[in-house]
């Protein structure tokens, strides 16, 4: 008998309710490279099996990593005693009840991602910031491919398969001249690893001497990468998890304008090239494209089945094996390009990162977070000259309503402290709050 069934029927035959088993197997190689040169190359395979039980109104997730029947039993065995000492958790509603019919759908999916010659890539991308002026590369290049399966106590069994390539560039002409980039794909065909570094050697080269940044309330045009990072943030803010939780700047707000009615964040895990593209969610229930954030207006918190019974909803096909979770978040793109939106700026400062992304106060959208690599100083619609020793110290809900325009220069990213990528363009917000860092 497939491990899968086995679990689920011994489980049942121990009494219990709701069960989602998740077997990854999955394949993968990373490589490290410093000062222009491949340092370090690892390759490797995992299996892993997560599981999400319930009994009598008791919920645990867990994971396992030994297969055998007998490891399993050993398991079962422990699990019962353990479950029987957790509380009842009566915000419980179960799962998603199969069989289901799923949208035709098919991911972009690399089935040769792993047999890629990766030093050529690799080569051509440094190459690429070299040519920009770097005088130095560092960065990881991270291939996978993964075979999901998920199997249900209400009728669910379906697979699929996924691939990633993921490269993350930094480039330096001296100490204090640095550029970030970074690109995430599924595919070959959308990993533009010219792109990656021909941008952080961009910036590097653009660096240059950098002179410190003065406080104030400024105009700033983030660039994807550090605004993938503030996606992020949005997007997991509406999880009815954070909003329950006490964690979201976005409770109490449904169906009201949090934001410019230029910004709107679609969650779209039907995205053909998504990283995290899925026709299913974690219960087995169809997953949709949807928008959370539209011209402004908020129009739904993520659910899963349980959250959706509770709160007299449908659920959204956003379930996770512990909470709602996006899928591929997607800043809807507006019509001007990046380089025509400094036009619109008398004085500003352009962010190409963002690092250390804190919150003071999940609940009301305080936060700071610190600009890493090029800034740069804009007046009368022009770089002036690079800035360093800064901090954005403002609102995530002041920065949503102050979007002013969105560019037309989308790309898959992720900031490096987020777990959530974003296909975003480029944004311009005003009057953001600039404060020093403290000494």
């Amino acid at each position: 008998m497939e491990i899968k069934n086995y679990i689920k029927n011994e489980l049942k035959k121990k009494g219990f309710d709701d069960i989602v088993i998740v077997k990854t197997g999955s394949e993968s190689k990373h490589l490290k490279f410093s000062k222009n040169k491949i340092i370090k190359t690892e390759t490797g395979s995992s299996d892993d099996i997560s599981l999400f039980i319930t009994k009598n109104k008791r919920v645990l997730y867990t994971n396992l990593k030994e297969f055998s029947k007998q490891s399993i039993d050993i398991f079962i065995k422990k699990t019962l005693k353990f479950i029987k000492n957790l509380p009842e958790n009566n915000n419980y509603y179960g799962i998603a009840e199969g069989p289901f019919k799923y949208k035709q759908f098919r991911s972009s999916y690399e089935k040769k991602v792993l047999d890629l010659d990766d030093i050529d890539l690799l080569q051509k991308s440094i190459n690429s910031s070299l040519n920009e002026g770097a005088k130095r590369t560092d960065g990881v290049y991270e291939v996978s491919r993964a075979k999901i399966e998920l199997l249900t106590s209400n009728k669910v069994d379906v697979e699929e398969f996924s691939s990633s390539l993921y490269l993350s560039m930094r480039s330096f002409v001296n100490k204090e001249s640095s550029g970030h980039s970074n690109i995430i794909s599924r595919t070959l065909k959308n990993f533009d690893v010219d792109y990656v570094g021909k941008n952080s050697g961009r910036i590097a080269k653009l660096s240059i001497n950098p002179k410190d940044g003065k406080k104030g309330k400024y105009d700033i045009i983030f660039d994807p990468l550090p605004f993938s990072c503030l996606a992020a943030e949005i997007g997991n803010s509406s999880s009815i998890f954070s909003v329950e939780s006490g964690l979201s700047f976005l409770a109490d707000k449904l169906k009201k304008q949090v934001a410019s009615k230029k910004f709107s964040l679609i969650d779209d895990p039907l995205y053909k090239d998504g990283i995290q593209a899925t026709k299913f969610d974690l219960e087995g229930a169809p997953t949709r494209k949807k928008y959370i954030i539209e011209d402004g207006i908020l129009n739904t918190y993520l659910h899963n089945t349980s959250t959706a019974k509770k709160y007299k909803t449908q659920t959204t096909g956003n379930a996770g094996l512990i909470a709602p979770q996006p899928w591929n978040l997607i800043v809807k793109p507006g019509k001007i390009n990046h380089e025509h939106m400094f036009s619109h700026i008398k004085k500003g400062v352009y962010i190409t990162n963002l690092w250390y992304t804190r919150f003071t106060n999940h609940f009301t959208g305080d936060f700071s977070t610190m600009p890493r690599d090029g800034a740069f100083l804009i007046e009368n619609g022009e770089i002036k000259y690079p800035i360093k020793n800064i901090r954005i110290s403002d609102n995530m809900l002041n920065i949503m309503k102050n979007i002013k325009e969105v560019s037309n220069n989308s790309i898959q990213t992720k900031s490096w402290e987020s777990q959530e990528p974003a296909i975003t363009p480029s944004v311009l917000v005003s009057n953001i709050n600039i404060t020093k860092p403290a000494s």
